[in-house]
């Protein structure tokens, strides 16, 4: 067996794959019809070990919203390693202030404070604990189909498939139809801390809230008390062509959590954002939540460079407009192939292809990848392929995936 210095294809990096990271999840990718391993990286492609190259239209769920290796954050990344390492967590650090309000200039409404998080998933831990602790709730309502991690309370939210090896989970939380206002109301009580929602649905298939959805969840909180949780790990900064997806809603949650994008694809770095009813739990335990990689310097130092990129003139209008020329297209292959695609559903550049079947999704992903176009299904909604590429992607890099695209579903209909 090659070493891992030696391995130059697929199949060698496989072998050493399933030798010590797991043998059943080398398998688990081969049976997916994913027999390509990540390679050389750069702007919206990425190459497997052989040289083939795909236009990266997972972006996993948005971390290289910016693309691979953007400059900014490579840049901003090196100088700080000439100054700075980590963090202690436990310790004042004026760069970690400074990420916090780089982003609280990005923020909506009065939003102001930061709790950052190496990942989304204690991102939300970190959201239901100060719910409960501001509210002396205990209840969590959430969306079923949604995804907000797989650990503590999001593992508790997630699908059943997810959590049932682990169980018994958080108690609490209580799973509702996405987009049914009336569920809500039956579910949102007096023990209910908080109701926790994706913007839009990532995982189930990039489904998005009917239009006067957030605004009635929101009046809802505000009538019996209980505080509103949006995750805009996936669906924020920038994705949707706004800064933040719930402003399409005109919809300010209690607690906002991001992440992702926020690492610029370099550093792990997530985090909690809330205003001052949500921080006046501090009082009360100041370090409620301690987190060795939390709050690290180095991501302190991305942050700031990813709202600055955010925040550039004519970044978002971009997005929007790659994303209708995306729309174009897709109305074009709805066109010629009917039999295999029933539609599709977008906000900006968070998009998904609507197949017949879970057995079509499943397919059209492969073909796709086969086709230079790394897509993958969605894993709530087998039957969408979810396309969420780089924002930065070119005119003729989206001309490039929809050609791939094409091709794609010309397979699966031969």
């Amino acid at each position: 067996m090659e070493s891992t210095m030696q391995a130059t294809t697929n199949e060698a990096a496989f072998e050493l794959i399933g030798s010590y990271l797991s043998h059943h999840k080398a398998e688990a990718f081969r049976a997916l019809g994913i027999g390509a391993v990540q390679g050389r990286r750069e702007g919206v492609r990425i190459w497997d070990l052989e040289g083939r190259s795909f236009i990266n239209c997972r972006s996993s769920g948005g971390v290289f919203n910016f693309g691979h290796r953007p400059q900014f954050a490579v840049d901003a990344l090196k100088a700080a390693l000439d100054e700075h390492d980590m963090g202690d967590w436990l310790l004042p650090s004026l760069r970690r202030a400074q990420g916090a309000e780089a982003l609280a200039s990005i923020l909506p409404g009065e939003l102001r404070y930061t709790f950052f998080t190496p990942s989304g998933a204690e991102a939300v831990e970190v959201a239901c604990k100060l719910a409960r602790g501001v509210t002396g709730r205990a209840g969590i309502v959430s969306a079923e189909h949604g995804y907000h991690g797989h650990v503590g309370f999001s593992l508790a939210m997630d699908e059943d498939e997810y959590s049932r090896w682990f169980r018994p989970l958080v108690p609490g939380v209580v799973k509702v139809p996405f987009g049914d206002v009336a569920a809500v109301e039956r579910a949102v009580g007096e023990e209910t801390a908080a109701v926790c929602l994706e913007t839009i649905q990532a995982t189930a298939g990039i489904v998005l809230p009917p239009d006067d959805y957030l605004e009635r969840v929101r009046g809802i909180c505000d009538e019996r008390g209980a505080l509103l949780i949006l995750d805009e790990v996936q669906a924020g900064l920038g994705r949707t062509g706004r800064v933040w997806s719930c402003e399409h809603w005109d919809v300010v949650p209690d607690l906002l959590v991001s992440g992702k994008g926020l690492a610029g694809g370099l550093y792990p770095v997530s985090a909690c954002s809330f205003g001052e009813e949500v921080e006046a739990f501090f009082g009360q335990d100041p370090f409620f939540h301690p987190s060795s990689f939390g709050g690290s310097e180095l991501g302190a130092v991305i942050v700031e460079a990813v709202t600055a990129r955010v925040s550039e003139p004519g970044f978002l209008d971009h997005v929007a407009e790659m994303g209708e020329r995306f729309q174009d297209g897709f109305e074009e292959l709805g066109r010629c192939y009917p039999e295999t695609l029933a539609g599709y559903r977008a906000k900006g550049l968070m998009m998904a292809l609507q197949t017949h079947s879970d057995e079509q999704g499943i397919a059209l992903a492969r073909q796709s990848i086969e086709n230079g176009v790394l897509a993958i299904f969605a894993n709530n909604r087998r039957s969408a392929l979810i396309v969420m590429p780089p924002l930065v992607i070119s005119q003729g890099e989206v001309d490039e995936v929809l050609t791939g695209l094409d091709a794609a579903l010309s397979a699966m209909a031969d």
